[in-house]
């Protein structure tokens, strides 16, 4: 159990440092305009990826 969690872990860390190692200048971008965003509208934005993921571990499953 502990080997998949740390392999998810690792995936996720991989995928995340994709955009702002090929890109730099347009992540930092992104990044200045979701500090510009409300509470809320963050909020929303990780409910629906964390609702995205459980879905897609849900069909793979």
């Amino acid at each position: 159990m502990w080997d998949t969690f740390l392999k998810a872990i690792a995936l996720m860390l991989i995928l995340e440092g994709i955009f702002p190692f090929s890109s730099p200048g347009a992540w930092r971008e992104v990044f200045q305009k979701l500090l510009q965003l409300n509470d809320g509208q963050i909020r929303f934005m990780g409910l629906s990826t964390m609702l995205t993921g459980l879905i897609i571990l849900y069909l793979v499953s």
